[in-house]
Order: C-alpha cells, then sequence, then structure tokens
C-alpha cells in the first residue's frame, strides 16, 4: 500500500499516454517534473476502461507493472496492472492523494504504420489526428476572439475611433465596424469569416456592424469554455441554434410597432444611430435629412423596403457639416463648361453617349496630307460635321446637354463648344457611366447612342438648371423641379478635409439605412443594451427548462449576450461589473426598458430617453452571429488546395 507524504503530494507536470493498435506491443509513458524526488518508480494505470471516475487513473508503486525506463520516464504493461489487482490497488490510494495532483492524461493515438508509409513521425512518433480538429478549432476561436477585440472598443456612443492607413498612406478615421474590417488586412480565414459578418450585417440592416461582431466574439468565448468541458461540438451547434430561435421570439415580444407617418419616432431611431458617430454633434441637421430623403422616395402606405440607389449621395469638399442639404431634383459635381450659359429655365435636357469631335481612323491607319489645299479641305470638312451634329441637337429643342465621359477622344472639341455657344446651350461634360441610370431615373431622358437618335421624344424636361457657386469652394450643377419625378432626391455632403465628408457620408448611410429597416420591418425596441440583458434573463429561464447538456449550452449562450451592456459601459468610463449587476437586477424587477445612459452615466427608462433602434438591426445581428459561429464551430481541419 502506498505512504502518504510529501513525495505522493508532488504533482505531474505533462503525461502522455500512448495506445497502441490491436495487435501491437502496448505501451505507456508518464513523463515526470525533472524536480520531483519520488522513492520509488511510479507508472499510470492505463485500463480505463475497467475503472471509472478521474481517480481510475492514479499512480500505483512501479514493482506491480513494469520497469523503470529512463531518468524521467516508466513504461508500464497493462496487462500486468488490469483487472481485480488494479482495481485493489485504486482503492488503496490514500486520501492524501487529492485528485487535484492527479495528471490530466491527453490521448494520443499511435499507428502501427506499415513499412515505407509516410503516415506518423519517421522515429517512433505517434500521430495527432485526434487532437488536430480540437488544435483547429481553439486556432480559429482564438483568431475570431482577436478581431472582435479589435473593435470591441468602437462600440457605443463613447467608443473610440479607429485611424486606419493603407499601403499608399491615405488615412482613414472612423468608428464604422464595417469600414474598419474592410480595410484591415486579416489573413486568418477564420478571421475573415468575421470580415464578411460585418459586411452580411451592413447589407442586411446597415446598422449594428460592430455589435454583430462583437457578440459572435463572446459566442466564440463561451464556445471555447464549453469545448473545454468535453461537450461536443455539435451539441453546442444545435443548443445554439435553439437558443437563437428562442431570442428571435423574445425580441419580437418585447418590441413596439411604429408607424410611418410618426415623423418624432423615425428621428430618434435616426438620432440614435448617429449618436455613435465622429459627427454626433450634427445629428439634428442629419438626422432629418435622413427621414426626408427616405420618405420622399417611397410611398409610405404600401412601401415594403428602400432602394438607397434612389438616394443619390454628393460629396463635395469645401464649407462645414453645417453647409449639408437636401435637394429634390440631380445635382452634378461637374461645371459647366461653356461659361455664357449658366442658369437655363425650363430646360430641355438631353444625354448623350457619343462625342462631339472630328471622327479619327483606326489607330493602325494613318493619313499623309502633302498639300495646303488637302488640309484646308479636311478642316472644312471636320467644320461642317460637327456643325451638322450641333444643329440637329438644337433642332431637338435641346438647352441643356450632357455628355458622358469618353476615354478614347475628347467627347467635346472646343470647336463643337463654340458652336453650343453661340446657339445659347448649356454643356456639362465627363458624366460619369455610374450616373447614368440616376440621371435618367431623375430627369427622366434618355441616354442617347448617336445622332440619328437625338429627338425631343428622348429629352427630359426641368424647371430650373443652373451652375451654383459655393462660397468660394467650387460649383455645383442643380437641376431641379424635373416634370417626371422619378422619385428620387440628392444629399450634398460638406466638409473641410477628405476625412470629414468620408465620415460624414458613412454615417448619413447609417441613418438611411436605419429608417430603411424601418419600413421593411415596423417595430422598434430600446437601445443601451436593455435587449441583451432581457435575452440573458429570458434564456436563461429558458435553459431551465432543458435537460442535459442543451441546458448547459443555452446558459452559457444567454452569458455571451450581456457582452453588449459590459462593453458598453466599459466604453463609457462606468464599472461594466456594477453596471451589468445592477441593469441585471433592475430587468429581474420587471424593467424591460432599463438600459444604460451614458450620458447620463447611469441606469434609466432609455425609451423615456428617446434610445431606440429598429428590432430588424438586433435580429439580424443576433442570427447573422450566431450562424457564423456555428458554422466556425463545424469546421476541424484546414485544407490547402494546390
Amino acid at each position: 500500500m502506498l505512504r502518504s507524504g510529501p513525495a505522493h503530494s508532488c504533482a505531474l507536470a505533462s503525461v502522455r499516454v500512448r495506445r497502441a493498435p490491436i495487435g501491437a506491443r502496448p505501451r505507456f509513458v508518464a513523463h515526470f517534473r525533472p524536480a520531483c524526488i519520488w522513492p520509488r518508480p511510479y507508472v499510470i494505470l492505463a485500463r480505463s476502461r475497467e475503472l471509472s471516475g478521474p481517480f481510475s487513473r492514479a499512480l500505483v508503486p512501479a514493482g506491480v507493472s513494469g520497469r523503470f525506463c529512463g531518468s524521467n520516464r516508466i513504461c508500464a504493461h497493462p496487462s500486468r496492472t488490469s483487472g481485480p489487482a488494479a482495481q485493489r490497488l485504486t482503492r488503496e490510494i490514500p486520501e492524501t492523494l487529492h485528485h487535484r495532483h492527479l495528471p490530466r492524461l491527453v490521448e494520443m493515438p499511435e499507428a502501427a504504420a506499415p513499412k515505407g508509409s509516410s503516415g506518423g513521425k519517421a522515429t517512433g512518433g505517434a500521430y495527432v489526428d485526434r487532437d488536430k480538429p480540437a488544435q483547429i478549432r481553439f486556432s480559429n476561436i482564438s483568431a475570431g476572439k482577436a478581431v472582435a477585440d479589435a473593435i470591441r472598443t468602437s462600440l457605443g456612443p463613447k467608443g473610440m475611433d479607429k485611424m486606419i492607413q493603407d499601403g499608399k498612406g491615405d488615412v482613414t478615421i472612423t468608428n464604422d465596424g464595417a469600414t474598419i474590417l474592410k480595410q484591415m488586412q486579416v489573413l486568418h480565414p477564420a478571421a475573415k469569416m468575421l470580415v464578411e459578418l460585418s459586411k452580411a450585417q451592413d447589407i442586411e440592416a446597415g446598422d449594428g456592424t460592430t455589435s454583430v461582431v462583437v457578440i459572435a466574439g463572446a459566442l466564440l468565448d463561451a464556445c471555447a469554455k464549453l469545448l473545454q468541458k468535453g461537450i461536443h461540438p455539435t451539441t453546442i451547434s444545435e443548443s445554439f441554434q435553439k437558443a437563437v430561435d428562442k431570442g428571435v421570439e423574445i425580441l419580437q415580444s418585447i418590441s413596439q410597432p411604429v408607424e410611418l407617418s410618426d415623423r418624432e419616432t423615425l428621428l430618434n431611431s435616426a438620432t440614435t444611430s448617429l449618436c455613435s458617430k465622429v459627427v454626433s454633434q450634427y445629428s439634428s441637421l442629419l438626422a432629418p435629412m435622413s427621414v426626408d430623403a427616405v420618405m420622399r422616395v417611397i410611398d409610405p402606405a404600401t412601401a415594403t423596403s428602400v432602394d438607397l440607389r434612389d438616394i443619390n449621395i454628393v460629396k463635395k469638399l469645401g464649407g462645414t457639416i453645417d453647409d449639408c442639404e437636401l435637394v429634390d431634383g440631380l445635382v452634378l459635381t461637374q461645371r459647366v463648361v461653356n461659361t455664357g450659359v449658366s442658369r437655363v429655365e425650363k430646360a430641355k435636357i438631353g444625354l448623350i453617349q457619343f462625342c462631339l469631335s472630328p471622327p479619327k481612323t483606326d489607330m493602325d491607319n494613318q493619313i499623309v496630307v502633302s498639300d495646303y489645299a488637302q488640309m484646308d479641305r479636311v478642316l472644312r470638312e471636320e467644320r461642317a460635321y460637327i456643325l451638322n451634329l450641333v444643329k440637329q441637337i438644337k433642332k431637338a429643342g435641346c438647352n441643356v446637354l450632357l455628355i458622358q465621359k469618353s476615354i478614347l477622344r475628347d467627347a467635346l472639341s472646343d470647336l463643337a463648344l463654340h458652336f453650343l455657344n453661340k446657339m445659347k446651350i448649356m454643356v456639362v461634360k465627363d458624366i460619369e457611366r455610374e450616373e447614368i441610370e440616376f440621371i435618367c431615373k431623375t430627369i427622366g431622358t434618355k441616354p442617347i447612342a448617336h445622332i440619328d437618335q437625338f429627338t425631343p421624344e428622348m429629352l427630359g424636361s426641368a424647371e430650373l438648371a443652373e451652375e451654383v457657386s459655393l462660397d468660394g469652394s467650387g460649383k455645383l450643377v442643380k437641376i431641379t423641379g424635373c416634370a417626371s419625378p422619378g422619385k428620387t432626391v440628392s444629399i450634398v455632403v460638406r466638409g473641410s478635409n477628405k476625412l470629414v465628408i468620408e465620415e460624414a457620408e458613412r454615417s448619413i448611410h447609417d441613418a438611411l439605412c436605419v429608417i430603411r429597416c424601418l419600413v421593411k420591418k415596423r417595430a422598434l425596441i430600446a437601445g443601451g443594451g436593455a435587449p441583451e440583458i432581457e435575452l440573458a434573463l429570458r434564456l436563461a429561464e429558458y435553459a431551465r427548462t432543458l435537460g442535459g447538456m442543451e441546458a448547459y449550452c443555452v446558459r452559457a449562450y444567454a452569458d455571451a449576450l450581456e457582452v453588449i451592456p459590459s462593453t458598453l459601459a466599459e466604453n463609457a468610463g462606468l464599472n461594466p461589473i456594477s453596471t451589468v449587476t445592477e441593469l441585471r437586477n433592475r430587468h429581474a424587477q420587471g424593467e424591460k426598458t432599463a438600459g444604460i445612459n451614458v450620458r447620463k452615466g447611469g441606469i434609466s427608462n432609455i425609451l423615456e430617453e428617446l434610445v431606440v433602434q429598429p428590432l430588424l438591426v438586433s435580429i439580424s445581428a443576433l442570427t447573422l452571429a450566431t450562424e457564423t459561429v456555428r458554422s466556425i464551430l463545424k469546421i476541424d481541419d484546414v485544407v490547402n488546395t494546390r
């Protein structure tokens, strides 16, 4: 029987057990901490199938089962320590050998590879096939958590901004999760999945791009803890799916319906979205602008979605964000070419996709002119050709001409510009191809590819087309009062530098997406971490109705959702532990709308503070984050292709 004493309380540093294949000689190896001084050699009881529980892996005297193989290694034959003898030795373990002193055995299969095979290590090595899936999962989880931690500090109204510098030296300052991850250099395939997750949230809802990645990171952390406890990945995945299905039901039950005619509610939603942006101090200007833009391009009674392509955001350097404006019509950043005509009333607008310049031969052909008479004839032919084009344009009644940008040759020659100026036709050239569709929908014109198609039926109409000066910082062309409006609007974004303009554009886009979410699903929920805490409490109650490992996994899912209020409090400079604890107690008492008020630095009824968000944003973030985590959890190998 073992004697209790200091020698027996020395724990093993690491133990590795190798099981030989059928027909091979079994061998078990125990590695001891070099500093340990044992009175006699000890081995590991290996027949764990006959013994149950953690105490079955016990230290027994070496004399029972083998021989001493080295300074810190003992080889044992399990056939000599199995059956009743092993059970008797296990019962004789003294109480002083607490289970924490017993080694944690990691089973690594050893295959008997045939001679000449390429599998396994070259000399006596063991295969690690059973350990590889676990290593892959934990590697993927670590990469995903790293991405989530990188943007976690950008969550909420008090979140920090990120300065991103690309390879060319261009700098972007933003706290938008989708923008940060899109420009971040990510190499790990699992980390790229979280980048795609943020992009999917941006497409689906337009807002919550940071929240969805933070939630996914917390769920991955919960998965790691569950895997370490020995729970199978499939069990975790199925339990998470049950939890998210229940979570969507809970979110719908605590939501409040909203009508598109309620302008005040729409403004509150847009303002909440803008509060976390760099331009949050201008939310009183940008929020009404976003609401008005959406309501002008839809029919509130029948609309089920919003096509944001009907809202053109035009960026113009100069001025401040206070100079941003909403234009019910068309705004072009290109300037009027001929200075003689800069304002036209009762405009008839034509859009051409051909060039007003002399025709040219193919690149392989050359024309050699050796006589001045021939040169004079060439010039006369060019003049007659261009004059004929301009006359046909004037004959159709066009007084405003838009010319698409050309790459091969000059879209407008000086001679053509001279004729157009004499005929009092306002000209704007270098229209980009991407703008053609919006221009045609706004003013009702049709693109003209050849001069023979230039007829009055192809023209659009507007009350006024003019070139407007912007306080010395450039000019814009505005076309307003369209006769057949296609329900489109333009938003002019101004700013002192490129960084401010780009961030203002992203902020307006998020506000527009929030209003679009309310058009798709006309329901609101409170913000400030209130829905996440309510979800955590309700899912914890739901977990009690389940049994087995499912209940444990659903409870872990519920705890992971508390990362949102915890991060909001941490970024606002509050104590996250005490804040989340108080918030949990308030919700347990029935205050479903209690949330973190970062302005006052405490907890209050978040609906009274007018902090609301669309239901679709929360549902989309929850479902997309869970789907991504389940996908990562199901991966057990990474295969590189040629």
